[in-house]
């Protein structure tokens, strides 16, 4: 791991990502941040040694270097997932070259849906906390410990400086953030009725099938992290509706530009 980490690293620094101070990682249906950024590099992800490649279709699959507010920063457009058929560790393995190249911050979006009914389709969650439901670990490698603390702590998985302050700007900015649990399942079929009514019970209020194992990466690394879900569908086990796939889409592109606002001001003040 620690020699394709490297191969992957040098490659990436001959392509001119040089001392980024941030890492972005972009949800389903989620790009309009990259507006925002002056594009100095970017690469495809089949172009890069050892990483996966993006299937699905909302995710473009590239890597992109540029500046934010004034700062340096990776985005990830397109993250993969288990129920693409990769590991865990091929899942994470982008966070794990974001830190070597030298990101300091991490800040990660989904889409997402709203268990808790009192959370609406169209408003953001700030995750304080989450339920790992993906029947697996990112760190149940041999040699993880090279890498990192094998039993990482995960007492406070979500970094309380950035949360605070997305909380401050969300507020200035007469934005709805909810806070509460992200529980992450495999996908990709969604939920049933009953197993809705299973995470409201277990305590989420929104899931995804994604995030999670990122943020068990950036604990392993040391690597403080925030994450702001997009709630594109509300699963109300009582009134479930088939899913509609453009609906959620678009959802996420109608809720999309608050996120942009939290991310874009933090990045500024970091």
């Amino acid at each position: 791991m620690i020699k394709i980490i490297q191969e992957t690293t040098e490659y990436l620094k001959s392509k001119g990502f040089d001392n980024p101070e941030i890492g972005i990682i972009l949800g389903t249906g989620l790009g309009q941040l990259l507006d925002h950024i002056h594009i100095i590099r970017e690469v495809s992800y089949n172009h890069i040694p050892n990483f996966p490649t993006a299937t699905v279709e909302f995710h473009t699959g590239k890597l992109i270097y540029g500046t934010l507010e004034g700062k340096n920063v990776i985005v990830m457009q397109g993250r993969f997932h288990l129920y693409e058929g990769y590991s865990l560790t091929d899942v994470t393995f982008p966070v794990r070259i974001m830190h070597a190249l030298g990101i300091k911050k991490l800040l990660v979006s989904n889409a997402a849906g709203a268990v808790n009914l009192d959370f609406k389709k169209g408003e953001l969650m700030l995750i304080d906390d989450h339920i790992n439901l993906q029947g697996g670990s990112p760190l149940a490698f041999k040699g993880v410990e090279r890498l990192g603390e094998r039993f990482t702590d995960m007492s406070a998985p979500y970094d309380a400086t950035m949360n605070t302050a997305l909380e401050k700007i969300a507020q200035s900015n007469g934005i709805n953030l909810h806070k509460g649990v992200y529980a992450s399942v495999v996908g990709p079929q969604l939920e049933t009725r009953a197993e809705y009514r299973y995470l409201k019970i277990i305590g989420a209020d929104a899931v995804g099938m994604s995030t999670v194992p990122e943020i068990i990466v950036a604990n392993h690394l040391n690597l403080p992290v925030s994450a702001v879900s997009v709630l594109t569908d509300e699963c109300d086990p009582d009134n479930l509706e088939p899913v509609n796939i453009p609906e959620i889409i678009a959802m996420a592109g109608k809720a999309e530009p608050d996120m942009i606002t939290l991310f874009t001001k933090l990045i500024k003040n970091l």
